[in-house]
């Protein structure tokens, strides 16, 4: 069942929050609570029902290891269970995400038939996983011996608007909602929460799923072997980021509507990354609580690993007197690039996913070692900001473009088709339209190189209007965080969303603020019609598939 499925929007949803209402009213938050996780247990079985008892045997597991966490007095005793957690948790992922992959390269490095039968990804998987260890990790540090309630326990990980696709949220931002939330009906609870919702369906099915009509093909054709050139390749890496960028924006606040609706608030998980003026600031703001996860569980450890081996050689760390770039790298950079190459294969087990995260780790490296590095060189600080500013935000623009063919393609080969036309390798064609009409043109820009093929004039017209229209709403309309930021619409909003800049961008998010006015009830209708409208098309979300 799709949050853009007419299922859901007219059947699913007003019976959840019809019933969660009436008994909450009437019998208390403890029965709205239990409705609401039978409801995020029928939400994921309309998926797959043969795999809900594995959800179940994995929330009970990881419960009981939680409990037993908060009554050990021994720290040791805590660190063997949250190992043994841990090592239990992502075997159980590896093996539902990677045995076909790993089999496969076993079978083709020693030359045996290693291969077994195709294993089925259970829906959220990676995602419940990550939030139950979460969960444990906080519990580690607890020494009060309350143990969590095993329905608030329950619900926090199966709760329906982030169990498939995030965000990844922490104990301390969650379970005290639950705990004191009453679940009743509230007006503005209501009204803030389907506008929301209302935005994140219209960026899905008429943004994202309208430029994905024309991006597929680029890619299937990819995919049969057409080496894309250089304008076709240039949509094809424009065109996946932007339709990415508004799924997974649409997917986001479409689950903070629909969790706010019952009172409830997520924390924010997108703030307008292509917005960003380094790699760094990008991925701290695309999937914010994956990289928080990442950063907190593995690049932190990671740093400390390295910091640790460097002292014990007696080398010079980030903290000594003599920084060099190879103490930078060993410090920061390589943490960052093992990181990065973990999150590529988190998101697909394949060889393209592992380029893909290897090329931002890369990046991520250079940016990390810059930043302590330039002080050295450009001791005005203001002349660099004012410099680096729009230098820096093309730059990362233009990498994360650059390593997007590897996220969608299906195969290297497909990834190499797309990622070789992005510079000049497959040429540079135009459609035999354009010499049709204009000979003469036709033959100047023959004599430049550029060849003429049977291709469709009309599509690549198509192509590049919907990557000039979706890249002008990305970087120039405020983000619905922004728009709805008086009416507190997720946990705790970064500064970066109460900033306000002397920019035509910083002028439009001061003057499009959300308010309980008519005006702004005619729009978000609107938006709603067309949302409903594009349902036709429904598509499942991008990150679904992880």
């Amino acid at each position: 069942m799709l949050f853009n499925s007419y299922q859901f929007i007219f059947l699913f949803l007003p019976v959840v929050l019809v019933v969660c209402f009436i008994l909450a009213s009437a019998s208390g938050a403890w029965a709205a609570q239990l409705w609401l996780t039978a409801a995020s247990l029928f939400f994921y079985a309309s998926w797959s029902l043969s795999y809900l008892p594995l959800l179940i045997v994995s929330i009970t597991f990881n419960y009981a290891i939680s409990v037993f966490m908060i009554r050990s007095s021994s720290n040791a005793a805590r660190s063997f269970l949250l190992i043994t957690a841990v090592v239990i948790d992502l075997a159980l992922l590896g093996y539902y995400k990677y045995a076909n992959f790993f089999s496969n390269i076993l079978s083709t490095t020693i030359g045996v038939d290693f291969s077994l039968p195709a294993i089925l990804l259970p829906l959220g998987i990676s995602f419940y996983t990550f939030q139950q260890l979460t969960l444990l990790a906080d519990m580690k540090s607890r020494v009060d011996g309350e143990s969590p309630q095993f329905h608030h326990f329950f619900l926090f990980v199966t709760f329906f608007p982030h169990l498939i696709a995030g965000p990844i949220v922490h104990h301390r931002e969650m379970m005290p909602q639950f705990e004191r939330a009453d679940y009743r009906l509230r007006w503005p609870n209501l009204a803030i929460g389907g506008s929301l919702f209302v935005i994140g369906l219209f960026k899905k099915v008429v943004l994202a799923d309208g430029i994905a009509a024309y991006v597929s093909p680029l890619y299937i054709s990819a995919s049969a072997g057409h080496r894309l050139t250089f304008l076709s390749a240039w949509a094809a890496a424009f065109g996946f980021i932007l339709q990415m960028y508004f799924d997974f924006s649409g997917y986001s606040e479409m689950a903070l509507g629909l969790a706010r609706m019952v009172g409830i608030k997520l924390p924010i998980n997108f703030n307008s990354p292509l917005k960003a003026s380094s790699i760094t600031d990008h991925w701290s703001r695309w999937h914010m609580t994956l990289t928080r996860f990442l950063g907190e569980y593995v690049n932190m450890p990671l740093m400390i690993w390295f910091t640790r081996r460097r002292k014990m050689a007696g080398k010079s760390g980030i903290g000594g007197p003599q920084v060099t770039i190879g103490a930078l790298f060993n410090i920061v950079a390589l943490p960052s690039l093992t990181t990065m190459f973990l999150a590529g294969l988190w998101h697909g087990a394949g060889y393209q996913f592992l380029v893909w995260g290897a090329l931002n780790g890369f990046y991520i490296s250079v940016n990390q070692v810059w930043r302590f590095v330039n002080p050295r060189f450009w001791k005005d600080r203001t002349c660099y900001s004012r410099v680096m500013g729009p230098v820096g935000f093309l730059m990362t623009l233009f990498a994360v473009v650059v390593a997007i063919p590897f996220f969608r393609s299906d195969s290297l080969t497909t990834a190499f088709n797309v990622f070789g036309g992005l510079f000049f390798q497959n040429g540079v064609a135009l459609p035999e339209a354009i010499a049709n009409r204009a000979p003469g043109l036709a033959d100047n820009l023959t004599r430049l190189g550029i060849v003429f093929e049977p291709a469709s004039l009309s599509n690549l017209i198509n192509e590049w209007l919907w990557v000039g229209a979706l890249l002008s709403i990305a970087l120039l309309a405020p983000n619905a965080i922004e728009i709805f930021r008086n009416y507190e619409p997720v946990v705790s909003l970064p500064p970066t969303i109460s900033e306000e800049r002397s920019t035509a961008a910083g002028a439009l998010k001061r003057w499009v603020v959300w308010s309980p006015r008519p005006s702004w009830a005619i729009a978000m209708a609107v938006f709603g019609v067309m949302g409903i409208l594009a349902l036709t098309r429904a598509s499942a979300f991008l990150y679904w598939q992880f």
